[in-house]
């Protein structure tokens, strides 16, 4: 959401009076106790979802979305594939579920926007990307596998890899050299995965960074990318 004030971001991605009144910024840690807001109670009191997600770089990730979420919340992290393990009754039960995937298989909880946008630029081999988050995720499952009489969570199998991905593939693209947070820019979009977003700039294909936006105030018009002479990842 904008900011009210409009006001200037030091760092991070919000301004310091929106990270005081975000509650939210304690959802990853619910689980744990501590301050529980109305709006953020409501949130983490539905069902939620744990799945294992996998990007153009291989590597895996593990996650949580909230029942409302849970397809969107795979389209913005930018999966290449990913698979459901588990269905959780609440918010704190599915992050109990996954700092045990993080401790004892040692699957990270994040994976930096930079990175995912980076390996786009090279060409990726779907089928083994499949493979892999297939293989994890059936540890993943034997690792939580509930009790009989456990009612608070389950196991689940549903997968999740959009087909256009497939295209994106096999192209050769080049990482967008120039510094999204300040000056001009312009380039057509072909497509975005998560943060990242594949342009055309005079008809080389790059990959831009979005995540660099965030916080950032932005002025559409009709603009152009000055761009130094650059080689595709491929060479």
């Amino acid at each position: 959401m904008p900011c009210p004030k409009q006001s200037s971001v030091e760092s991070g991605s919000q301004c310091a009076e929106c990270e005081t009144r975000d509650g939210f910024r304690f959802v990853h840690m619910i689980h744990r106790g501590g301050f529980v807001s109305r709006d953020l109670d409501a949130h983490v009191m539905q069902p939620h979802w744990l799945y294992i997600a996998t990007f153009a770089n291989g590597a895996h990730k593990v996650g949580t979305a909230a029942q409302t979420r849970k397809w969107g919340r795979l389209a913005e992290q930018g999966a290449i594939c990913a698979q459901y393990v588990a269905w959780a009754a609440d918010g704190k039960v599915v992050r109990v579920l996954e700092d045990r995937v993080t401790e004892q298989l040692q699957v990270r909880q994040s994976v930096r926007s930079s990175a995912k946008a980076a390996a786009l630029a090279l060409p990726f081999d779907t089928a083994r990307l499949e493979a892999a988050t297939a293989e994890l995720a059936h540890r993943v499952r034997d690792l939580i596998a509930p009790e009989p009489t456990e009612s608070t969570f389950r196991t689940v199998d549903e997968s999740c890899c959009v087909a256009g991905f497939r295209d994106l593939s096999s192209g050769n693209r080049i990482g967008y050299p120039n510094d999204l947070s300040s000056g001009a820019h312009g380039f057509t979009v072909d497509a975005c995965v998560g943060q990242a977003a594949v342009v055309d700039i005079e008809g080389l294909s790059y990959v831009v960074d979005l995540a660099r936006l965030k916080g950032r105030r932005v002025r559409l018009g009709n603009y152009s990318s000055t761009l130094p002479a650059v080689q595709s990842a491929l060479f």
